[in-house]
């Protein structure tokens, strides 16, 4: 009996208080609005490749399993697909920000409510859903703070640089046109630090999560003034499907006309100008690092950086918008630095927002719950051997479109050139299966299904990366069905199924 006491006292000294909070880590989570990787998006951004990039790993193949911000940020909160969490798309009839069905339900099940229970400090500076604030009344009004924060910053509404409001700790705080207190990025940087600082100071032994959701590079891409002329003169990437018409493609893509000159000037201004603002995004993880490394938190702080979704600029004769099952809408940056992850690794594994509501509270030391669709990367950035048969080699993209049909589009059939966010319609509705299998015999496909017009589209990637001709017409017809049959199991997945 002595014995055994002894032996139970070593086990309690020998063993490394993991629960305790002055030894679990910190969490930073900076999300940006509309970041590409596949057209350059990384590019203007030193400070993040030195400090994330060459310090950390790069996930190769992340994605959004939708390419629009509001559906796409309450995955990132709720590690859910769409179908799951119920935010369709940008508008409060699509269930963003709604007061009903998001804030009674899955608002209550983010990330940051169950890393709150775990007993982090948690504070959330930026862009939140498009629709969040809107009412003056209501719990949907701007005095609502979401479960989880302890600090909350919340833009009201969709991204802006100047001239907005935000809730502050659910107290309505309006901003002008001064550059110095007022350019949104640099208000979100001040935010963050200053939540740092404050939680080092008057909480100590708590660890922290901080989310820093920026505007950048979104419309109406307003660059800070040392910025604006900073890539004048520069035009977005001519890529293969730049100004390229298709005629195979569904039909919002197939009304696009080739552009005029004064389309491209526009699109290759807002091409310069998205990475000017990105520059103050750059800035902004400079400040954190430096905060960071200011208060000792640093080397014990869990960085991830990613986007909501991509963006293109002139492919397929869109000046410039998101919203398509194509590779530059769907693929992020996706950037993970901290204790025990290597420093300037690639993992080719395919990662997705889904997946990051579950590696935050993994990282928090949590168990992920089951509920969610996606599953921790945590260990794989840690260096963990994933075995193929162990990990996804597909996934499910779906979009609903808003507007009515064809020509009575939210902008129809071309937008005007202020207007390039605006190409959509309720038959831009679709859910595509990405399959990524590597190795020199996999598949790398995306098949896509039209519900409002039954259009099929269907690239080999391998061939095609860039998406030019649409092969359902030649494609061997049990090679779809098994496709078809794929993409109807992951439609109606929850949970673990989501993750076979």
């Amino acid at each position: 009996m002595r014995l055994q006491l002894l032996l139970l006292l070593f086990h309690f000294v020998s063993l490394p208080d993991a629960t305790s909070a002055s030894s679990r880590p910190n969490i930073v989570f900076i999300l940006t609005d509309d970041q590409d990787v596949t057209l350059g998006g990384l590019e203007p951004m030193a400070k993040t490749k030195k400090l994330m990039t060459e310090q950390g790993v790069f996930f190769s193949n992340a994605f959004v399993s939708t390419p629009i911000c509001c559906p796409s940020r309450s995955s990132y909160l709720t590690g859910n697909y769409i179908h799951n969490h119920g935010a369709l798309n940008n508008s409060i009839a699509g269930n963003c920000a709604a007061t009903d069905d998001w804030q009674s339900g899955p608002e209550k099940r983010t990330y940051a409510t169950y890393i709150k229970e775990a007993g982090y400090r948690t504070g959330y500076f930026g862009k939140y859903l498009n629709q969040y604030g809107f009412n003056k009344t209501g719990d949907n009004g701007p005095g609502h703070i979401p479960p989880g924060w302890d600090d909350w910053m919340g833009l009201i509404g969709n991204s802006k640089y100047y001239d907005y409001s935000v809730s502050f700790n659910g107290v309505v705080e309006k901003h002008g046109n001064d550059y110095h207190a007022d350019y949104f990025t640099d208000l979100i940087a001040n935010r963050s630090i200053e939540f740092i600082h404050n939680t080092t100071k008057l909480h100590p032994d708590d660890p922290f999560l901080l989310v820093a959701a920026t505007p950048a590079p979104h419309g109406p891409f307003t660059p800070a003034p040392q910025y604006a002329d900073t890539y004048a003169g520069m035009h977005s990437p001519r890529t293969p499907n730049w100004n390229h018409h298709s005629k195979d493609k569904h039909w919002v893509v197939k009304e696009q006309a080739i552009m005029d000159d004064q389309r491209i000037n526009a699109s290759d201004t807002i091409f310069c100008n998205r990475w000017g603002t990105l520059r103050s995004v750059d800035d902004l993880v400079g400040r954190v690092f430096d905060a960071l490394n200011q208060t000792g938190k640093l080397e014990n702080t869990y960085i991830l950086y990613s986007s909501d979704h991509g963006f293109q600029m002139g492919q397929f004769c869109i000046p410039g918008d998101k919203r398509e099952p194509y590779e530059h809408d769907i693929r992020i940056p996706m950037l993970l630095r901290g204790p025990g992850i290597p420093a300037n690794e690639t993992r080719h594994e395919i990662v997705l927002n889904i997946d990051v509501a579950p590696s935050l509270i993994a990282m928090s030391g949590g168990e992920p719950p089951a509920s969610m669709d996606g599953r921790s990367f945590f260990e794989i950035a840690r260096g963990g051997k994933v075995e193929p048969s162990e990990w996804r080699t597909d996934f499910l993209v779906d979009y609903h479109g808003e507007g009515k049909p064809q020509c009575e589009c939210v902008t129809c059939p071309i937008p005007p050139p202020d207007k390039f966010h605006e190409i959509d319609c309720s038959n831009n509705t679709y859910v595509c299966l990405r399959t990524l299998e590597g190795g020199a015999d996999g598949r790398d496909s995306i098949y896509c299904e039209f519900t409002d017009t039954n259009f099929y589209e269907y690239y080999n990637l391998k061939k095609d990366p860039w998406q030019l001709t649409n092969i359902i017409g030649s494609a061997d017809a049990g090679e779809v069905d098994k496709l078809k049959t794929r993409l109807d199991y992951l439609r109606k997945c929850q949970g673990e199924s989501c993750r076979k």
